[in-house]
């Protein structure tokens, strides 16, 4: 039995929100590497970012991720970048992985209404529609290769979450 299952896919996806709800109704801990990733900095991500570039961001979280890969029986919302490290991928690809696959429109809405917006850097200084669709088209691959399952992310969190719930439950009966 996979002893935790971790949400993937680009920010705006639904990846926190599905994964608490997923964790209450599984009854697991749940766990946000992006809000334990700021606690070990200090600051918010693009201030950090901003501070200490990419490359230093990408190594905490990997750090991060490998912290949390420790964890028995969790929920563990992933940040968006999170598939760019091969190692992150490798502790992705050998454990229960849902992909959230979420068109750009909807993405864009999404990131528009959020109220943290301005905390989460732009990757590519570009206009949002335009930079969710070149992020997508970088890391479609990396998603689904990482991928136990591939959820539609344009449903409500209840839908996204009953469809997690069936796949892992029918996946306990494989192991």
């Amino acid at each position: 039995m996979p002893s935790n299952i971790y949400l993937i896919g680009p920010r705006a996806c639904g990846k926190t929100s599905v994964g608490k709800l997923l964790a209450r109704k599984l009854r697991l801990d749940f766990f946000d590497s992006d809000e334990v990733l700021v606690r070990k900095a200090g600051c918010e991500i693009a201030e950090f970012v901003e501070k200490n570039g990419w490359d230093s961001f990408r190594d905490l979280e990997a750090q991060v991720l490998r912290e949390l890969s420790e964890k028995d029986g969790a929920v563990i919302s992933c940040g968006g970048g999170i598939v760019l490290r091969e190692e992150n991928r490798l502790v992705l690809g050998s454990s229960f992985t849902v992909y959230i696959k979420t068109d750009v429109q909807t993405l864009a809405n999404r990131l528009q209404l959020d109220p943290n917006h301005d905390q989460r850097p732009s990757l590519t200084g570009k206009s949002i529609v335009d930079e969710i669709r070149e992020v997508l088209e970088a890391r479609e691959e990396l998603y689904s290769g990482c991928a136990s399952l591939v959820a539609d992310g344009a449903g409500t969190i209840e839908e996204i979450c009953h469809t997690i719930l069936e796949s892992y439950q029918g996946s306990k009966g494989d192991k």
